[in-house]
């Protein structure tokens, strides 16, 4: 196993960086879905916020599904 992440490979380090980038955006989205549940069972008070979280959990999905693809230059 390695210990520094910059022994890695320029190709591996991008690779892990986007996996990780889609994990993290999966997470966000689980988790505002958990938080529209809550609200609409009566958990946590809904202002509004279920069908807000859904659109965030939607958004982040979509925007997962592009392969992350970097903007600007390098």
């Amino acid at each position: 196993m390695l210990s520094d992440w910059t022994l890695l490979s320029d190709e591996l380090q991008l690779t892990l960086s986007r996996e990780a980038l889609c994990l993290a955006g999966e997470t966000i989205a689980g988790q505002a879905e958990t938080l529209a549940i809550e609200m609409e069972t009566g958990g946590l008070a809904d202002r509004g916020g279920p069908d807000a979280l859904r659109l965030l959990a939607a958004v982040v999905r979509v925007a997962g599904k592009d392969g992350m693809v970097p903007a600007g230059h390098a």
